[in-house]
C-alpha cells in the first residue's frame, strides 16, 4: 500500500510539480492550497507525512507545524522553503520540522527526504509496536528483526506454561529483561520476581540467600532469614550465570527442582514452594557439562525450554530500533533535545561488532547525549571505536600539541561516559589525581 502524503502550497504550479514528483515515485498524493485546509485534512486523509511550505497567507508553515505538534507528536513534516532561506529551515526544525527542502528543488534530494522521513516514522512505530508488546521497563530487547520476533513469541508460550526456562547467550544481549518479561506475561506476574547472581557471591553466602538459614546454623546467623526461593512464593525466581554456581549448590538447586522443596541451612524441616526457575548463563554448559563443571542431570532439569539470545552483531537491523529507543529514553532523562540520528552515525552503529551487546550500545548512546547537543545524533558524538578513527578525527594540518590535546580529550570523555559523569571514579580509570583531572578539564574546555 503506498505511503500517503499531503502537500501544502498557496501556489498551484507548486502543488502540480510536488504531485508529478511524488506519484512517480509511487506515493498516494492529497493538495491542500494553505494552512487552514491542511490542517483540516490530517483528520479526514491521515497522511503518514506532510509536505509544508513555509510563506502562505493566513497561517505561514511554522503557525500550521505547531498546531499540529499540539495534537500529534511523531506526524512527520518537512518544510519547503525558499532557496538560501537557511534561517527559516533552522526556525522550522527548532519548532519540531523533521527536515526541510528548498525551491526550486531537487527532485533526487526532494525523493531521498521523502524516503528518509517515512522510514524513521516506520521505525519509531516499530519501536512502539514492540515496547507495547514486551511491556514498559522491558523494551531493551525491543527490535524489528525475524529473530528477535521469534525469541519473543517463544518466550510468550513458554510464559503460558510452568516449565523452567534457561536463557543462553552473551553478555548484555538482555537475558534478565527477557526473563522479566516471561514473567510479566504469565500468571505469576502479581507475585515477586527476584534475581540472584549466582557468581556474585561465595558460595556459603549464595546458599544462605537461596535457600535461608536457621539461627545459630553458622557463627554470626542471630536469627532465622528465609532465603530467596521462600521469598519469591508464588512468584519467579532468576538465577543469573547459572554456569558459575558451585557443584554443591548444584546439587542441592537440583533436588529442590526435582522436589520443589528445600532445607533452610542448618535446618532440617522441608520447605515446599511454588515458583518457576528461570536460569540465564553466557557459558558453554555442554562443554562445562563434558568439563565435569556442571553437573548433567541438573543441565537436563534447566534444559526444558531453552532460548538463546543473539548477539547484537547477528542482528543488525535491530540497531537502528535500539539506538532510537535508547536515544529517546536518554534524551527524557537528561532533558536534551535529540530527535533523530543521523544516516552516517546510524551506518557506524550498524558496523560497530558490539562486543558489549545491547549494554554497550545503550553505554554509547547515553555518552552521547550527556556530553552533545541535539537535535541530531552525529558521528561526532559517538566514540572512536565505533566511528572506526583512534584517536578522533584530527585534522591533517594540526600541530602536535592539538593533536596530543584532541587524544587526551577522547581519553577523558569516554572514561566520563563509562563512569556516567562521576568524575572521581574517571580519574580512577584514567589512573590520574582527581584534582589533575580537573584541571585538565578546565584546560581542555570540557564542561
Amino acid at each position: 500500500m503506498a505511503n500517503k502524503i499531503l502537500i501544502v502550497d498557496d501556489e498551484a504550479f507548486n502543488l502540480d510539480v510536488l504531485e508529478q514528483e511524488l506519484t512517480d515515485l509511487g506515493y498516494a498524493v492529497e493538495r491542500a492550497n494553505d494552512g487552514i485546509q491542511a490542517l483540516s485534512e490530517i483528520d479526514k486523509v491521515a497522511p503518514e507525512l506532510i509536505l509544508l511550505d513555509y510563506l502562505m497567507p493566513r497561517m505561514n508553515g511554522i503557525e500550521v507545524l505547531h498546531a499540529i505538534r499540539k495534537t500529534n507528536k511523531d506526524l512527520p513534516v518537512v518544510i519547503i522553503t525558499a532557496h538560501g532561506s537557511i534561517e527559516r529551515a533552522v526556525e522550522a526544525i527548532k519548532a519540531g520540522a523533521d527536515d526541510f527542502i528548498t525551491k526550486p528543488f531537487d527532485p533526487e534530494h526532494l525523493a531521498l527526504v521523502v524516503k528518509k522521513c517515512l522510514a524513521r516514522a516506520q521505525l519509531k512505530s516499530d519501536v512502539e509496536f514492540l515496547a507495547q508488546e514486551l511491556g514498559g521497563r522491558n523494551r531493551l530487547i525491543a527490535g524489528s528483526s525475524e529473530t528477535t520476533r521469534q525469541i519473543i513469541a517463544a518466550a510468550k508460550k513458554a510464559a503460558g506454561s510452568k516449565s523452567t526456562v534457561l536463557l543462553l547467550g552473551e553478555s548484555g544481549t538482555g537475558k534478565e529483561l527477557l526473563a522479566r518479561s516471561i514473567h510479566d506475561w504469565s500468571e505469576r506476574r502479581l507475585k515477586p520476581f527476584i534475581a540472584i547472581n549466582c557468581a556474585g557471591l561465595a558460595k556459603e553466602l549464595l546458599e544462605s540467600e537461596l535457600f535461608g538459614h536457621e539461627k545459630g546454623a553458622f557463627t554470626g546467623a542471630h536469627q532465622l532469614k528465609k532465603g530467596k526461593l521462600e521469598l519469591a512464593q508464588g512468584g519467579t525466581v532468576f538465577l543469573d550465570e547459572i554456569g558459575d554456581l558451585a557443584l554443591e549448590l548444584q546439587t542441592k538447586l537440583l533436588r529442590f527442582l526435582q522436589e520443589r522443596e528445600f532445607e533452610r541451612v542448618g535446618g532440617t524441616a522441608p520447605i515446599a514452594v511454588d515458583l518457576r526457575i528461570i536460569a540465564a548463563t553466557n557459558r558453554d554448559l555442554e562443554a562445562a557439562v563434558r568439563g565435569g563443571t556442571f553437573r548433567e542431570d541438573l543441565y537436563h532439569r534447566l534444559d526444558v525450554i531453552a532460548l538463546t539470545l543473539p548477539p547484537l552483531r547477528a542482528r543488525k537491523e535491530d540497531i537502528p530500533a535500539l539506538a532510537c529507543y535508547f536515544l529517546e529514553r536518554f534524551s527524557a532523562e537528561t532533558k536534551k533535545h535529540f530527535s533523530a540520528i543521523a544516516d552516517e552515525a546510524r551506518e557506524k552503529l550498524i558496523a560497530y561488532a558490539w562486543p558489549g551487546n545491547i549494554r554497550e550500545l545503550a553505554n554509547v548512546i547515553e555518552r552521547a547525549v550527556v556530553l552533545g547537543d541535539g537535535p541530531e545524533l552525529t558521528i561526532h558524538h559517538l566514540p572512536a571505536r565505533v566511528v572506526g578513527a583512534q584517536p578522533a578525527a584530527v585534522p591533517k594540518e594540526a600541530s602536535y600539541h592539538d593533536a596530543i590535546n584532541s587524544y587526551r580529550r577522547e581519553l577523558i570523555v569516554r572514561a566520563l561516559a563509562d563512569a556516567q559523569g562521576n568524575r572521581a571514579a574517571a580519574a580512577k580509570t584514567l589512573g590520574l589525581h582527581r584534582t589533575h583531572l580537573m584541571k585538565l578539564l578546565r584546560a581542555l574546555g570540557i564542561t
